[in-house]
């Protein structure tokens, strides 16, 4: 099982991204899949979770209206799309899957490597 995310990179405050997940390997083993964040000097934190069935989402309160998960069963793939983005928002964001509907993040099995999100001032 691998989790690969890209599309990180530096934006200005105000702009957007769309970051990705690509599952490959045992991909059926797991019924959610969740973005978590950690910046510079914290600790990582729960961003947004997708039930891949049946398509249930939550998101931390930081990010409620601003960003959006979304998931393609048929690629195998989650998104995020980060509007109106923040300073604040600087991290590197990694997905994760696992078999329960939780912010948690010992709820996950498995992890990508991270992709680096830079936000400017």
């Amino acid at each position: 099982v691998q989790l690969q995310a890209s599309g990180g990179g530096l934006v200005q405050a105000g702009g957007s991204l769309r970051l990705s997940c690509t599952a490959s390997g045992r991909t059926y083993s797991w019924s959610t899949m969740g973005w978590f964040r950690q910046a510079p000097g914290k600790e990582r934190e729960f961003v947004a979770y997708i039930s891949l069935k049946i398509g249930t989402t939550d998101y931390a309160d930081s990010v409620k209206g601003r960003f959006t998960i979304s998931r393609d069963n048929a690629k195998s793939t989650v998104y995020l799309q980060m509007t109106s983005l923040k300073p604040e928002d600087t991290a590197v964001y990694y997905c994760a899957a696992g078999w329960h509907a939780d912010s948690r993040a010992p709820y996950y099995d498995h992890w990508g490597k991270g992709t680096e999100v830079t936000v400017s001032s």
